[in-house]
């Protein structure tokens, strides 16, 4: 398998592999990574469709890549992954999928057609004081000390960095600045998360600093991801032939470590309560997804709040990863990622509307009419002052297909689902839907009188708790996380957040499909290269507009910086020099 720094190869159809004929390959989960892995063997390595299975342990396929309910109880998203240009995997996999909604278009087609008649902007990223926008939510108001700390842990080897977290590498200074509210946000950090995963996104999203405030970069597609990413995807399997098989928790890959090479044997599953499996030659390739963020979630309702349930037992995803870490330590350690669930995990809710108050309300703080069909929110509006840290997002409406005329859907999440309200006086945790609408239409300003009545009647609000949702964050070493194909293994590979690629960062879709073809390219012997990461750290124009950024748009002297780049001047000398702190 290789990378390749261009697009030269970007549009090639390669040969098929020799000595596919014959072999078969065992899916285990149907999110995005299982389903991607699924239609690379067919596109790229010409895999039958009908030798490959996915067994996945829900009723859904997608994963965390969800939607659902209706206009009466509610209708329900866990969370909405945010997308960019510079998602080459992910766009290289829905170039080859066909749309729903446009015909002859594929789904690239779509959501490029889509944000280019409505690109995205964000008209309030931030607000404090009951409704009103942050004042100086156009500036990132970093001191000199912490812009020196960003671009340090850039520059930081990541063997370095092995079990800090990033309260461990960057300071109070940092923490109090605008760049940490947006950017944390965004991205649903903690300051006991992981330092080398905030070093990969301060490296691979170093062109997003210059949108942090409005942004402008960022990609939407025209529904929720489950009718606009997962659907399109798992229809077009199913019409090439690929079995799916929902009910299935597979517990585990016995796998012969005996000698140099690592081969999986057999597969144990659980289906319908009983017991089952299939023994594995090494003509049959076996992919994993180990772990996942939304396992164990629940749901409440407008009354009731949504459960915590932290068990990991038999059928569980983080079980299964259990059974395989003990037969090779390559297999990874799963245990620093799941061990730990008051660290780990947050609450969303999504709010359906009842009538008109809810949205003139957000008309009113956007300046956006929600029911426009356009981009109202463009990503998360953070509440600086809440004790929640919570945010809301607006997505396109509608945001479901089923969705009727004058009804609206808004998601809000806290990363702090532990503390009290600053209305409420509840933890975040233990609200009902009705309360956590309380709480957050205190926030936008309504008057006190009206709080109450509006989230009782205006409003059904599903809460649901993930115990897991950023279980890939907390702090780990490198071999934490097995490698997509680990060293010697010659049918099994990784797929999804908690398997080891170089460079990428977690909780995107890009690094879902990023392993799945991996994983399929090594495996099967695919002579195309997979595409580098677009690091912009390595682009120096892109270094000097992010690092003017950094300063809040003040300019920063090109030339020299650029000749000391290419010299290996100290990194201290260098930022004090050319101004940069």
């Amino acid at each position: 398998m290789r990378y390749a720094h261009s697009n030269y190869e970007a549009y090639v159809q390669p040969p098929a592999p020799e000595g596919m004929e014959g072999r078969s390959a065992w899916i285990v989960g149907g999110g995005l990574g299982g389903m991607a892995a699924a239609a690379f063997l067919i596109r790229d390595a010409g895999m039958a469709p009908s030798a490959i299975t996915i067994l996945e342990a829900s009723d859904s396929d997608g994963g965390a890549l969800d939607g659902a309910g209706n206009a009466e109880t509610g209708w329900l998203i866990r969370g909405g992954r945010e997308m960019e240009e510079q998602f080459q995997c992910l766009w290289d996999l829905y170039r080859s999928i066909p749309s729903l909604e446009i015909p002859e278009a594929s789904v690239l087609d779509e959501v490029w057609q889509v944000n280019q008649a409505d690109p995205s902007t964000s008209p309030v990223r931030a607000m404090c004081n009951r409704g009103r926008p942050l004042a100086d939510r156009d500036r990132l108001t970093l001191t000199g000390k912490a812009r020196r700390e960003i671009i340090a842990l850039i520059l930081t080897d990541e063997d370095e960095l092995a079990g800090k977290t990033i309260a461990d590498v960057l300071s109070g200074d940092f923490m109090a600045s605008n760049f940490w509210l947006f950017w944390r946000s965004m991205f649903a950090f903690e300051t006991w998360h992981s330092a080398i995963e905030m070093k990969r996104y301060l490296a691979r999203f170093v062109h997003q600093i210059l949108g942090l405030k409005d942004l402008h970069t960022l990609k939407f597609t025209r529904y929720n991801q489950q009718e606009s990413l997962s659907r399109p995807l798992a229809t077009w399997l199913a019409d090439q032939g690929v079995v799916f098989r929902h009910g299935v928790k597979v517990t585990n890959v016995a796998v012969d470590v005996s000698g140099r090479t690592k081969v999986a044997t057999h597969l144990d599953w659980l289906e319908n309560g009983a017991a089952a499996g299939v023994d594995l030659g090494p003509a049959d390739l076996v992919f994993v997804t180990n772990g996942s963020m939304v396992e164990n979630s629940r749901w409440g309702d407008h009354h009731t709040p949504a459960p915590i349930d932290t068990t990991i037992g038999e059928g569980s995803v983080w079980q299964l990863w259990r059974n395989l870490a003990t037969q090779d330590t390559a297999f990874g350690n799963p245990d620093v990622f799941c061990g730990d669930t008051k660290k780990s995990r947050w609450l969303s809710a999504t709010v359906t509307t009842r009538d008109a108050r809810i949205p003139e309300l957000v008309k009113r703080i956007t300046g956006r009419d929600p029911f426009s069909g356009k981009i109202i929110t463009g990503g998360p509006v953070t509440i600086a002052d809440s004790s929640w840290l919570m945010s809301w997002v607006v997505s396109r409406q509608p945001h479901f297909k089923g969705q009727p005329e004058g009804q609206m859907v808004a998601w809000l999440y806290g990363l702090f689902s532990d503390v009290p309200g600053d209305y409420v006086k509840k933890s975040m945790q233990d609200c009902t839907g009705e309360e956590i609408t309380r709480e957050w239409l205190f926030h936008m300003g309504v008057p006190v009188d009206q709080i109450d009545d509006i989230a009782a009647t205006g409003t059904t609000t599903r809460p649901c708790m993930m115990p897991f949702i950023t279980a890939q964050f907390m702090p780990r070493a490198p071999a934490d996380r097995p490698k997509v194909v680990p060293d010697g293994s010659i049918n099994l590979a990784f797929l999804g957040q908690f398997a080891e690629t170089p460079r990428d960062t977690v909780f995107t879709t890009e690094y879902s499909v990023r392993t799945a073809m991996e994983a399929v390219y090594t495996l099967c012997g695919v002579r195309r290269a997979v595409p580098d990461v677009s690091d912009g750290i390595f682009d120096v124009r892109m270094l000097l507009q992010a690092a003017a950024e950094l300063r809040d748009g003040e300019k920063v002297p090109a030339s020299g910086l650029i000749r000391h780049l290419t010299q290996g001047t100290e990194i201290d000398d260098l930022l004090e020099r050319y101004g940069l702190v």
